[in-house]
């Protein structure tokens, strides 16, 4: 699960925040404090609402910084005067000059992207139908149909919603979220990823946090709870609350459990480790089916 979050798709595009632009106009509003400007194409045209310091691109619209780009049917990026500029303009005139009108560095400090939203970079695919970037709080919310993120190892959907906080390098999918990667597969009302970058600066998911109805699953057997935890870098899942192990029609219930995803072997207890339980504690279930012994073919 090397990018859960939806978020790690925008960014990688937009994270940098448009700070710096030393012109008006799309391509200078855009341009990033790194240097590598955001380019922008519409086939129906690039709408400048100076008044509501509002960008507006429609018709398969699409902006590109370097390998990443973001499409969409429309792209609305709303800026404003940087904190200098806004300073600037609210001292009087020097006598003999004349005061600028809207002039001075800008920065968009947020983007709207609605109708076949498509995130890309050279490893992840985001699509949905609305996506919002709040570059203030570095906090992107994808929503629509078909929310969908893809890479190389890992397929991430969700019904409800895909954010990402940057600051905390969190990304949160809602609404019968389910993960896969390769022969595992985790299903929440919400999955949490945490995320960690590498030495290499690379991003990669360290834990998923899935609460509500979870379902953890490798080939030959099933783990639910009410919540859970998986570790990808160990390959274990911690389940808690109203826990089943199943694997064919044996069944093993508690209260937490720890299944190792990479060996399948599981184990069950009656309370969480630890825990202090008054009186007498509930007890582990188990229903063990065993084989019947076929019977041999007569013979004529």
């Amino acid at each position: 699960m090397k990018a859960a979050a939806a978020a790690l798709v925008l960014a990688a595009l937009l994270a940098p925040a448009a700070r710096g632009a030393e012109q008006e106009g799309l391509a200078g509003v855009a341009a990033q404090s790194n240097g590598q400007p955001i380019h922008i194409t519409a086939d129906n045209g690039i709408e400048w609402q100076q008044d509501n310091r509002v960008y507006i691109a429609r018709g398969n619209a699409s902006a590109t910084r370097g390998d990443d780009t973001v499409t969409a049917d429309t792209l609305t990026a709303y800026y404003r005067p940087t904190p200098a500029t806004a300073a600037a303009q609210q001292m009087p005139a020097k006598s003999g000059t004349d005061q600028p009108l809207g002039g001075g560095p800008t920065e968009i400090y947020r983007l709207e992207a609605d109708g076949h939203v498509t995130f890309t970079t050279p490893t992840q695919t985001l699509v949905g139908d609305h996506a919002v970037y709040d570059l203030d709080q570095a906090v992107l919310v994808a929503t629509g149909t078909g929310l969908r993120l893809t890479t190389p190892r890992d397929i991430i959907t969700a019904r409800d919603s895909m954010e990402w906080y940057d600051h905390q390098q969190i990304g949160v999918a809602r609404g019968d979220a389910v993960a896969v990667s390769a022969d595992r597969r985790v299903r929440a009302d919400v999955l949490t990823a945490h995320v960690v970058k590498v030495d290499n600066g690379a991003s990669r998911i360290s834990r998923i946090d899935a609460n509500g109805n979870v379902i953890v699953s490798s080939p030959g057997q099933i783990g639910r709870g009410d919540d859970g935890v998986y570790d990808l870098d160990t390959g274990i899942a911690t389940l808690t609350g109203h826990v089943r192990l199943t694997r064919g029609e044996n069944e093993l219930r508690g209260r937490y459990a720890v299944v190792d995803l990479n060996t399948n072997v599981s184990r069950i207890l009656s309370v969480p480790p630890g825990t202090t339980v008054s009186g007498n504690p509930s007890r582990v279930v188990g229903l063990i089916v065993p084989r019947t012994k076929q019977e041999p073919q007569k013979t004529q």
